[in-house]
């Protein structure tokens, strides 16, 4: 009864929990009049996510998210500058291969989904690379792009599961301030991590044993 109690008790400390950082997510977004507030909301949202799967569950929240957002506040909004230039290019794109017809479109059309692919690929991607490697802001951009097609297997396994996270906020609009943008940051920060191991396991066993 008591291990009961306490497994209780535990969930539902997890359920405030997320729903406390999916709120602080949208008060600093909506603070940072969305344009500017998304970028460095969603770092500090995948920071704190990032530690809580590496253990890190005593983490303080707000003085966390508040951290963050103030630190990443200039270099977060710059790489959401490039990404929204990049989506522009891309829907512009579309707009005009759409006004094409017969075999001019095709012609256009395969290596614009290619690009369309490698975008996706790598917005799925970015943010787990951002908070969890200090690079320039162009290289977030190049390695989450490679990475993307790396691990194309698991870029699409992302993909269908925030997709699918995103429908079914939809069909429950009611739990969206609460839970919509941890769960879809759990999912990605956890594709992540195991890309990383992964990838720092396999450069352990690459390196040369010393002499």
């Amino acid at each position: 009864m008591h291990m009961t109690l306490n497994k209780l008790f535990s969930i539902c400390e997890w359920i405030m929990k997320l729903a406390y950082v999916n709120l602080l997510w949208l008060l600093f977004t909506v603070a940072g009049l969305v344009v500017f507030g998304f970028m460095p909301a969603t770092v500090s949202l995948f920071t704190i996510v990032r530690k809580w799967q590496m253990k890190e569950t005593d983490v303080p929240l707000w003085n966390t998210f508040l951290s963050t957002y103030k630190r990443e506040f200039i270099k977060s909004n710059l790489l959401g500058f490039m990404l929204n230039i990049w989506t522009g290019i891309i829907l512009l794109d579309w707009h005009f291969v759409k006004g094409l017809e017969g075999s001019i479109q095709m012609v256009f059309f395969v290596p614009l989904l290619i690009i369309s692919v490698l975008y996706f690929c790598t917005l799925m991607h970015i943010f787990p690379l951002y908070v969890h490697y200090d690079l320039g802001v162009t290289e977030y951009i190049k390695n989450s792009c490679l990475l993307g097609i790396l691990k194309l297997h698991m870029s699409l396994i992302l993909t269908a599961s925030a997709g699918s996270i995103i429908i079914l906020f939809l069909y429950s609009p009611a739990f969206i301030p609460f839970f919509s943008a941890v769960s879809v940051s759990w999912i990605l920060m956890f594709g992540g991590m195991y890309n990383f191991k992964r990838i720092e396991e396999r450069d352990i066993h690459r390196k040369p044993e010393p002499i």
